[in-house]
């Protein structure tokens, strides 16, 4: 039920980080901006979601996790209020900052932090089930929204949608008055429970995982950040680049399931560098090809490989570091990731204003993801190495 509830969170949680990319068309007609500044919503709203991990993961880790997840519902509402009722694009983008990207931030990383200390065998599958909130949220609500900001405008959009989101979020969280337990329920044995060792320091590792973090979400950004402008740009129209990043997104939670049992099987790190590799080569795709049929595809290819790249990230840490440090160090290692997607939707904006063109922006999305790949077979490799002196 706990982790249900968790599910449940993220889908309606976690718009957030989705609900810029369907509004910027219209966000950046209304206020007569380039693409760059009308992305720039987006980037705050990624800043606000990678420092709120870090906060509501020590919030968590002190407080519990219940009192991470009410304080995120007051400031997702409180933002979408404030986001329909700007009159600035400064004041519609920090908005999405300070508000909005530090409320939908309790929605993710400590909720995956908590579940993890729940389950310990099926770890891997749990966490992804939880992670899975954040892209069903993506897959839900695009063309909900979409329909919505042609209908009523995107003022009135964002205002319907944060009094929803605290009518909705508040009686779910009641499912977390439990705080978690140190060791899981059920699993007698603490050495089981253990942190594995690495050939390299906590500081180390946490320093190359978010590293690591930026590279892979650098990429991962410009397709999800632009797709909807992009297909504008095409002349296949907003609706289109709406149904693929839901499709994208909907992609992302068979990725995520997916992701878990294979963690299970072969271990994160593996499973992370599997969907990092996989995601660099599905991101090339979207440079030869730009038919309406063939971004269908493409989009829901990259989905179906990039989505359970985060949630291997949260199982990292928890198989190389103590429960009692979950909250922070996953929020610390989800900002990464997140201000790698801030920098990517950024930096495509950019690079499209000056180039007219989206396609160097793929590819400057695939130089950042093989360095992503670089730092996590550098990882295993340091890991299996260590392992094997041990032995002998």
């Amino acid at each position: 039920m706990r982790l249900l509830a968790a599910l449940a969170l993220g889908a309606v949680g976690c718009t957030g980080m989705w609900s810029h990319m369907v509004a910027l068309p219209a966000v950046q007609a209304e206020f007569q901006v380039g693409r760059s500044e009308a992305s720039l919503p987006y980037t705050l709203a990624m800043i606000g979601f990678g420092v709120g991990g870090v906060l509501m993961g020590r919030i968590m880790d002190r407080f519990g996790v219940l009192a991470a997840i009410l304080i995120g519902v007051a400031l997702l509402a409180a933002g979408y209020v404030a986001a329909g009722l700007s009159q600035t694009l400064w004041q519609y983008a920090l908005s999405y900052g300070l508000l909005i990207g530090l409320g939908t931030s309790a929605m993710f990383a400590p909720l995956m932090a908590d579940i993890s200390h729940w389950f310990h065998v099926r770890r891997g599958i749990a966490v992804s089930i939880c992670a899975c909130g954040n892209a069903l949220s993506g897959a839900i609500w695009p063309p909900i929204l979409q329909h919505f900001i042609s209908a009523e405008g995107w003022r009135a959009t964002h205002i319907g949608y944060g009094i929803f989101a605290a009518l909705f979020l508040l009686p779910v969280a009641l499912a977390f008055r439990r705080r978690a337990p140190t060791v899981p329920q059920g699993h007698a044995s603490a050495a089981a429970w253990a942190p594995k060792t690495i050939g390299v320091s906590p500081a180390a590792l946490q320093t190359l995982l978010m590293i690591a973090g930026v590279g892979c979400c650098v990429a991962m950004a410009t397709p999800q950040v632009h797709i909807v402008a992009y297909c504008g740009d095409l002349g296949y129209g907003p609706a289109r680049g709406a149904e693929m990043l839901a499709l994208m997104l909907f992609m992302a939670v068979v990725s995520r399931l997916a992701g878990g049992f294979i963690a299970d099987r072969i271990g994160a790190m593996e499973a992370l560098l599997l969907g990092s590799v996989l995601q660099a080569i599905v991101l090339l795709l979207y440079l030869p090809f730009d038919g309406l049929v063939s971004l269908y595809i493409i989009s829901a290819m990259f989905g179906l490989f990039q989505g359970g790249i985060i949630p291997m990230y949260a199982l990292v840490v928890r198989d190389f570091y103590p429960p009692k440090e979950a909250g922070q160090r996953v929020g610390t290692v989800i900002m990464a990731t997140l201000v790698g997607m801030a920098f990517g939707g950024w930096a495509s904006g950019a690079i499209f204003d000056r180039t007219g063109s989206y396609l160097t922006a793929f590819g400057h999305g695939f130089v950042w993801n093989l360095m992503n790949i670089a730092i996590i077979a550098a990882l295993i490799w340091s890991a299996r190495r260590g392992r094997s002196m041990a032995v002998a």
